[in-house]
């Protein structure tokens, strides 16, 4: 078994600050929604190995009333240290809020955490050696 997606919700309106978080500051590509979810309020956003094949994806869906997930969050795997660090500055330049404090608390892992434009909790993360 392996988990297929995550999703988020954000409210009304949410979809833009969902675009830029995700896509713009993450660098995932957000991707067309099926046929029989077209027209529904959602964004799908995915990242891709170098075979094309997705390795991860997130689903951004709205909800009202809204209610920010500051704990319960999805945690996504960057390539490498260099990796991590260019993801948490470019979040950073874009105005996101982001902290290193449990960096180096996880064994084996090096890692931030972040919220995304509708306050819901992101982890970032890397395998060291």
């Amino acid at each position: 078994m392996r988990l297929h997606h995550v999703q988020v919700v954000c409210p009304p309106g949410g979809e833009d600050a969902a675009r830029r978080f995700y896509g713009e500051g993450l660098g995932l590509t957000e991707v067309p929604l099926p046929p029989g979810l077209a027209g529904r309020a959602l964004c799908w956003f995915r990242d891709f190995d170098d075979e094309g094949r997705t390795t991860a994806e997130i689903h951004v869906g709205v909800q009202d009333p809204f209610e920010p997930a500051r704990k319960a969050h999805p945690a996504l795997v960057a390539d490498s240290v260099e990796h991590l660090e260019s993801i948490g500055a470019r979040l950073e330049e874009l105005g996101f809020e982001l902290t290193w404090k449990d960096r180096y608390t996880f064994d084996g892992y090096e890692r931030f955490h972040t919220f995304d434009g509708a306050g819901n909790r992101v982890e970032v993360l890397t395998p060291v050696t």
